[in-house]
């Protein structure tokens, strides 16, 4: 049965303030708060039971037929709520606005919370490493404005891209937006692309929240920009419920100020994900992070992502870098208080927006309890850092918040005893009920000489006292003792007395859960107040975390701090990658990268397998990583500053956008030759090897040729086009250079030295002889591989090629023959080593 089928007016008068609040929230799943369940209905409940594995039953709704509907328990709603978000679903809140007890009739309810991907605040649902971004895009006809935020910890950011798909396109998979605002009159195309192929989540809407939050563009002049925030805080603060209060001043993101690095790239050179595994471990992340707090991780990531082009604010980041190595006992120092800081950013976007409880403030609380050794320690180092110790919060929240709070804020035991007089008087009186219960037990048993009388309460009949049935001859009238309770071997009873002080604990009791929850909202109101210096604080702590975990990085993997230098030359001595290194469980072999004005490209030839993508790749790592504000894996390294890398490592098809290997080497290439400027840096693994050999060999050339002598920036070009090594005599900027191994009576042994020259062998089956294909392969191969260089026609190559008998059959060998003959238990030592010596020197010949 679906919402459409049925008739409004039979509806009963819950259901039908259900359908008055769904038809707000259409593609959204109502969580309907009735009783202690969340209760959902029609094809939403029918949706959440496949979903969640949930029985789906009915509900007496008026009408004849019961409409589908299935729930969870209130107290574990969130589990389910984050299984349905990390499916891509939103999800609405739906309470009691008005408190049953003082109200006629039906119960007011409407939605309180609205949870999605791009709008989770509680830091149990959230990466704490990662940001979690979600952006408005407006098509401005000459150019694309994105507008993105992180409500759990306020950043605002707007920029501007040139009218291109594919740049949109790869912004928004670089920022990992989790869900994107677009307006109707959007590119359905383009839409279809971010939805299917991207499974990103797509809300539509023209709306724009006006005169609200102002505050987040007062300094922007610029109408796109300020259209973009309030079209996006339109969705953030009307339909989905969040106060906004928190976000940050917009940032304007100018892409021309950092490195340039699309999609293929940060893929290609596993910045944060491996290629195989699609795992953060043994990535370029996975390395540097060191970090001590949550703030840290994702601003290491950030810088990451963004490395600089300013010479001078590089050169201010080492200095840092610098300065904590060589003042090594304060930053270790430093680092042992950050780890007593809880992650702040996120912990202010719950204050304004998210259900902030007791143990949240504690977090807060302890969090500024280092802050006076971290001042004192960025003052000893001498680091321009000004941070508020915020001592007036820290001494509010350290007298007023129980140590151990519960999870929940309306439970009471939130409050310490000695913040507030009248909170002080009410848990006096609820403690004095358990003095009460002695003292009147005590002279209840000298009146009446009942020794084992007890006096006890429990929550359903209040107070009583207990009386065992051997005792009961006991009970006179004249006690007025009224019956309350029949047990199997007591009866209980309740006086005047205990009525009374019932009435008085039972209020206290709950005038105190009041009193407290009251007093926590007032508090929290003044953590509000901090919150903006609070941020200030969180993002220098953040800062100081990275700068300390790049130091610790620095000495452990032995970095140097680079040179950066306006001329374009290229001297790194000794460089290596720095995850392979340390992965590696054998020696890594170091090699100098030479590159200087003379020199554009460096052609580089040699055997599959011999390290020619990885010294590739760690010459761009080295790039990043210096021009993010960190060491470098080398001994030395003089470098340029470079405005973009592009790669194209590795073959793959894009299954998904229907596109050939070979189609998806020339858009990556067409991607590179296009946008790469002088100052760029390219690198081109095995290029044109997704077509035919001739039509490969002559692209690889064309391209090489036009980047060489017409954009003329820095590349690396791998082949094993051998014929390409010939243009070294032709162009003056390019230069041969080699991967060595040697070959010993066909045992190839990869050296992974980088030595000048070319060479002309490429040890192809040398590399499947090493991945163990049987035996008969390996020689067809060879056989095959003899016609071919010996330089016939193809007619006569085919002719011949199939003259040669070839069998894939394992046929037994004379040595194994004979090793099958052998009985070892009447052979001596000396018998043994004669035969092996003959068995050998057999498969030798």
């Amino acid at each position: 049965m679906k919402r459409s089928e049925v008739n409004y007016n039979d509806l009963s008068p819950m259901m039908q303030q259900y359908m008055d609040i769904k038809k707000d929230y259409e593609d959204v799943l109502l969580f309907f708060r009735l009783g202690d369940f969340y209760e959902l209905f029609f094809e939403d409940a029918e949706v959440t039971s496949r979903e969640l594995e949930l029985t789906l039953t009915g509900k007496n709704a008026g009408l004849k037929e019961r409409v589908p509907m299935c729930g969870v328990p209130h107290h574990s709603a969130k589990g389910y709520i984050e299984k349905l978000v990390n499916k891509s679903y939103k999800v609405a809140l739906v309470e009691q606005l008005e408190d049953p007890k003082n109200t006629k009739g039906m119960v007011k309810r409407g939605v309180v919370q609205v949870f999605s991907k791009g709008t989770i605040v509680d830091l149990e649902y959230l990466d704490s490493k990662n940001s979690n971004y979600i952006g408005s895009v407006s098509d401005e006809i000459n150019e694309y404005l994105i507008t993105y935020a992180d409500i759990s910890t306020g950043e605002l950011y707007s920029e501007a891209l040139i009218h291109d798909k594919d740049k949109l396109i790869n912004e928004i998979i670089n920022l990992n937006l989790k869900e994107v605002l677009i307006t109707n009159d959007f590119d359905i195309s383009l839409l279809n692309i971010l939805k299917n192929n991207y499974n990103i989540n797509i809300t539509i809407s023209d709306k724009l929240l006006e005169d609200k939050y102002s505050n987040c563009y007062r300094n922007i002049n610029d109408d796109r920009v300020i259209k973009g925030i309030k079209h996006l805080f339109y969705y953030l603060s009307v339909i989905e419920l969040n106060d906004l209060d928190h976000m940050n001043e917009v940032k304007i993101v100018k892409r021309d100020n950092y490195l340039n690095m699309d999609v293929h790239t940060i893929r290609n050179l596993e910045l944060f994900e491996t290629l195989r595994l699609k795992e953060r471990q043994y990535s370029l992340i996975w390395l540097l992070d060191k970090t001590k707090t949550a703030m840290g991780a994702r601003t290491l990531k950030n810088m990451l992502m963004h490395p600089l082009k300013d010479i001078k604010l590089i050169n201010e980041r080492l200095d840092i870098v610098e300065k904590l190595n060589n003042e090594f006992l304060h930053r270790e120092n430093l680092r042992n208080n950050l780890y007593e800081v809880y992650d702040l950013e996120r912990l202010c976007g719950k204050v304004i927006c998210g259900s902030l409880n007791a143990r949240d403030l504690l977090q807060i609380k302890r969090s500024l309890s280092v802050l006076p050794n971290i001042i004192d320690i960025v003052k000893s180092l001498g680091f321009d850092y000004e941070i508020s110790d915020h001592r007036e919060l820290y001494e509010l929240l350290e007298k007023s918040i129980y140590e151990e709070p519960p999870i929940t804020i309306k439970e009471g035991y939130l409050i310490k005893t000695g913040y507030n007089s009248e909170l002080d008087e009410l848990k006096e009186l609820r403690c004095g009920g358990k003095e009460f219960i002695s003292t009147l037990e005590q002279a209840e048993r000298e009146k009446t000489g009942i020794s084992n009388l007890k006096v006890g309460f429990n929550k359903v009949f209040g107070y009583y006292i207990e009386v065992s049935r051997g005792q009961l001859d006991k009970v006179k009238d004249e006690y007025g003792w009224e019956r309350r309770q029949t047990l199997t071997n007591a009866e209980r009873f309740i006086t005047p007395t205990l009525k009374e002080k019932e009435a008085l604990v039972l209020n206290a009791e709950e005038r105190i859960i009041d009193l407290e929850y009251n007093l926590f909202m007032e508090i929290k109101s003044k953590v509000k107040e901090a919150i903006g210096e609070l941020k200030k604080t969180a993002y220098i702590l953040s800062l100081l975390d990275v700068y300390a975990s790049l130091s610790i990085v620095s000495e452990e993997y032995k970095l140097i701090r680079p040179n950066l230098v306006s001329e374009r030359n290229v001297l790194i001595k000794d460089g290596f990658h720095p995850v392979v290194e340390c992965v590696s469980k054998f020696e890594y072999v170091k090699n100098d990268i030479i590159m200087d004005e003379s020199i554009n490209t460096l052609l580089i030839t040699g055997p599959n397998m011999s390290g020619k993508s990885t010294y590739m790749r760690q010459f761009a790592i080295t790039i990043i990583l210096a021009q993010m504000g960190s060491f470098v894996p080398a001994s030395s390294a003089t470098l340029p500053i470079f405005d973009s890398i592009f790669t194209r490592i590795g073959a793959s098809d894009d299954l998904v956008g229907g596109e050939s290997t070979f189609m998806v080497e020339m858009l990556e290439a067409r991607n590179a030759i296009v946008n790469a400027t002088a100052n760029s840096l390219i690198l081109f693994d095995e290029l044109g090897r997704g077509t035919a050999t001739f039509d490969g060999l002559s692209i690889a050339q064309s391209i090489l040729e036009y980047v060489d002598s017409n954009i003329k920036c820095k590349t690396m070009f791998s082949t094993h086009y051998h014929e390409l090594t010939s243009l070294e005599n032709n162009h003056s900027t390019i230069k041969n250079v080699h991967v060595e191994a040697v070959d010993n009576d066909g045992v190839i042994t990869f050296l992974h030295k980088v030595c000048d020259g070319a060479v002309d062998k490429s040890y192809g089956i040398h590399v499947a002889s090493l991945a163990k294909m049987p035996d008969s392969v390996i020689r067809r191969a060879s056989e095959i591989l003899n016609i071919y260089e010996s330089d016939k026609s193809k007619k006569e190559i085919v002719e011949r090629s199939e003259q040669i008998s070839f069998t894939f059959e394992n046929k037994e060998s004379e040595v194994e023959k004979e090793l099958k003959n052998i009985d070892i238990m009447k052979i001596t030592p000396i018998d043994a080593i004669n035969i092996l010596y003959k068995l050998q020197d057999k498969l030798k010949k």
